[in-house]
């Protein structure tokens, strides 16, 4: 009976793992010419992106798509290598950062449980990595998204797990995609 319990656990666990993820832990404000907070959102709430639907001062984010295998590498604009690409047979996590004021400037920091390995912060490469979103959110004024002259995205160099970003936000607003490599909490799938 003591070989049968451990043997049926483990089949019950496999039976019923879930996919494992990498996760927008938190962030917070450094300085800013609003009064906001960081606001991480549930994408199972089913709420609307873009074109002026918050209209707040808060430092929004949320998770995307998790651990995907790329078959193919994406474009992004920030990588911490400089190679300006997430190589294909990476597994990713996709998130989404954004600033959705009336007219605010914001210096802030996204904290992400597992590395970050690229962003994309610009229309096209936000457009091409679509596909990694699979979420209840609708997105809308994808046309606008995306950085501004003046905005300024990087990772932390001392820690890849931190994003920063220094932008002002009118309307739309500023939107990216940050993807991470799986968290190293999680099995490999």
């Amino acid at each position: 009976m003591a070989l049968i319990r451990p043997c049926l656990t483990a089949l019950w666990a496999a039976f019923f793992a879930f996919p494992a993820q990498a996760f927008v832990l938190g962030g917070g404000i450094v300085q800013q010419s609003g009064s906001g907070a960081f606001v991480k959102l549930d994408p199972a709430d089913g709420f609307a992106v873009g074109a002026d639907t918050f209209d707040t001062d808060d430092l929004y984010a949320f998770d995307e798509d998790q651990n995907i295998t790329l078959i193919e590498p994406i474009r992004v604009d920030i990588s911490p290598d400089g190679r300006g690409f997430v190589p294909a047979g990476s597994i990713v996590a996709s998130h989404y950062v954004f600033f959705d004021s009336i007219n605010g400037i914001q210096y802030g920091y996204v904290d992400f449980d597992a590395p970050i390995l690229g962003v994309a912060a610009f229309q096209d490469t936000m457009a091409a990595t679509d596909f990694l979103a699979n979420t209840s959110v609708t997105y809308i004024s994808l046309e606008l998204r995306g950085l501004e002259r003046g905005d300024q995205v990087w990772i932390d160099q001392a820690d890849p797990h931190r994003l920063w970003v220094y932008w002002a936000g009118s309307s739309p607003g500023d939107f990216i995609r940050v993807f991470t490599a799986q968290s190293s909490a999680a099995p490999l799938m």
